[in-house]
C-alpha cells in the first residue's frame, strides 16, 4: 500500500440510521459533532436519512408514497393561476 495516501482522521464512525435506529461502525473521515458509547468506548456518530437497512431496494419492501406523482400535484397545485390569465 502506498504510505500517506489516506486523511490523518481516518478512523471509525458509527453511522446511525434514524428511521430504525440500527447501527454500524466503518472507517470513515466524515466530521461530526456528536459521540456515542458503544461496549466502553467513544465513537464520533453520523445519523443518516436511509442506508441499507431501510432503504426499499435493500429490504424488499415496496413504499407508495401518494396516489399522485410530482408532476400531477404540480399541475393541480397551479391550475387555478391558469384560469385566471
Amino acid at each position: 500500500m502506498k504510505k500517506k495516501i489516506h486523511p490523518e482522521n481516518y478512523r471509525p464512525v458509527v453511522f446511525k440510521d434514524i428511521n430504525n435506529e440500527k447501527m454500524f461502525i466503518c472507517r470513515s473521515t466524515v466530521k461530526t459533532k456528536e459521540t456515542i458509547q458503544i461496549d466502553g468506548n467513544s465513537y464520533p456518530l453520523y445519523k443518516m436519512e436511509i442506508s441499507s437497512y431501510s432503504h426499499p431496494f435493500f429490504t424488499g419492501e415496496k413504499r407508495f408514497l401518494g396516489k399522485t406523482g410530482p408532476a400531477e400535484r404540480f399541475k393541480k397545485k397551479y391550475e387555478k393561476y391558469k384560469k385566471i390569465g
